[in-house]
C-alpha cells in the first residue's frame, strides 16, 4: 500500500510512474513486474488499446497478463466507435484518481506519445467545433488522392504537425488540418498546458538499440500471423466493422485486409508491416527523446532492469 511511504517530492499532488519506450522495447513485462511490486494498476496510454477484438495485431497484453495486475482502459470500445484524445485524458485523469484514492500506485504504460503528453503534462486541446462541410471536402481528397497526398498537405501547412502524426491515422490528419484551416494557426502550436502537473511525476523510459528494436519488431510481426492475426481480422469484417475504420488503420491490420482481399501476398504484407513498424518506431523517437532530463532511460537489454527501475522507483518514493 502507499500508505506509510513518505514520497520525496510534493505531497499535495497526486504520485503517477508513467512507462513508455517504443514498440517492442520490453514495456509490458517489466510494468507488470513493478506493478506487482509496489501494488500498483496499470492505465494503457495505447490509443489501439482501446478497441474489443483487435488483440493480436495490436500485441494487447494477454488475459492471464491481465489478471496478474488490474489494467484500465483496454477493451473499452468496440472498432467502429471513435476514443478522441479529449475522451481518453478525460478517463485516464479520473481513473489515476480513483487508483490513488484507493491506496494504490497507478502505472501509466504505452508508446502513443500524444496520450502520454496529454495526461502527464495537462493539455488542453483546441476547442474547435467540426465544421461538417470542411470535413466532407478533405474526407473526398483523400478518397481521390490518397493518405500520402493529404499528408503531404499537412506537412507544407505545420511540418511539426506532420511529422508526429502518422499518415495512416486519417482522422488525425483530418482533424490537423480542419484545426489549421479554420484558426489560421498551426495545428502544433494550439495545445495549451493548463499549467503545472497535477501529478508528482516519474518517467521511466526504456530503450533498446535500433538494429535491436527491429529485429524484435520483426519477430512480433511473424509470432502475430503464426497466433492467427488473418483470422482475427476476418472475424473484425464477418461482424460488420468496415476496413477503413479509424481503429483499422492499426498498424497490420490494413496489409491483412489487403491479403483476405487477394491484393497482396502474405509475404507482401510482412514486409510492408515491418517496413511501417519501423518508420513508427523512429516516429516514436519524436516524442520519447533521448536527451529529455524529464525521463529516467533504461537500457532495456539489462538482466538487472526491472532491480535498477526498482531502486530508482523506491528512491522516488522515499
Amino acid at each position: 500500500m502507499l500508505e506509510g511511504l513518505k514520497l520525496k517530492v510534493d505531497k499535495l499532488k497526486l504520485p503517477l510512474i508513467a512507462i513508455i519506450g517504443p514498440t517492442a522495447v520490453g514495456k509490458t513485462e517489466l510494468s507488470l513486474q513493478l506493478a506487482e511490486r509496489f501494488n500498483g494498476e496499470i492505465i494503457s496510454s495505447d490509443s489501439r488499446l482501446f478497441y474489443r477484438g483487435m488483440n493480436i495485431g495490436t500485441a494487447k497484453p494477454s488475459a492471464e497478463e491481465m489478471a496478474r495486475v488490474p489494467h484500465h482502459l483496454i477493451d473499452v470500445a468496440a472498432p467502429d466507435e471513435v476514443w478522441s484524445l479529449v475522451k481518453f485524458q478525460r478517463e485516464a485523469e479520473r481513473i489515476i484518481s480513483d487508483i490513488s484514492a484507493r491506496g494504490k500506485l497507478p502505472f501509466l504504460v504505452g508508446g502513443t506519445g500524444q496520450y502520454f503528453q496529454a495526461v502527464t503534462e495537462g493539455w488542453s486541446p483546441p476547442v474547435v467545433k467540426p465544421d461538417s462541410g470542411l470535413r466532407n471536402v478533405l474526407e473526398k481528397l483523400e478518397e481521390e488522392r490518397g493518405k500520402e497526398w493529404l499528408h503531404a498537405k499537412l506537412a507544407l501547412l505545420d511540418s511539426v504537425a506532420a511529422e508526429k502524426i502518422d499518415y495512416r491515422n486519417v482522422r488525425r490528419v483530418i482533424r490537423a488540418l480542419e484545426v489549421i484551416l479554420t484558426m489560421g494557426k498551426k495545428f502544433s502550436n494550439q495545445r495549451k498546458k493548463r499549467g503545472e502537473s497535477i501529478y508528482n511525476l516519474l518517467t521511466i523510459g526504456l530503450n533498446r538499440p535500433r538494429p535491436e528494436l527491429y529485429e524484435r519488431v520483426d519477430l512480433r510481426i511473424e509470432k502475430m500471423f503464426e497466433a492467427g492475426l488473418l483470422d482475427e481480422v476476418q472475424n473484425l469484417l464477418d461482424a460488420g466493422y468496415a476496413p477503413d475504420l479509424p481503429s483499422m488503420s492499426a498498424l497490420g491490420y490494413k496489409e491483412c485486409v489487403a491479403v483476405l482481399n487477394g491484393e497482396m501476398s502474405l509475404d507482401e504484407a510482412k514486409m510492408l508491416m515491418k517496413r511501417v513498424t519501423r518508420k513508427f518506431v523512429r516516429k516514436q523517437a519524436n516524442w520519447f527523446k533521448d536527451d529529455d532530463r524529464r525521463i529516467k532511460w533504461f537500457d532495456a537489454r539489462e538482466a538487472n532492469i526491472f532491480i535498477q527501475v526498482e531502486k530508482e522507483i523506491s528512491s522516488w518514493l522515499g
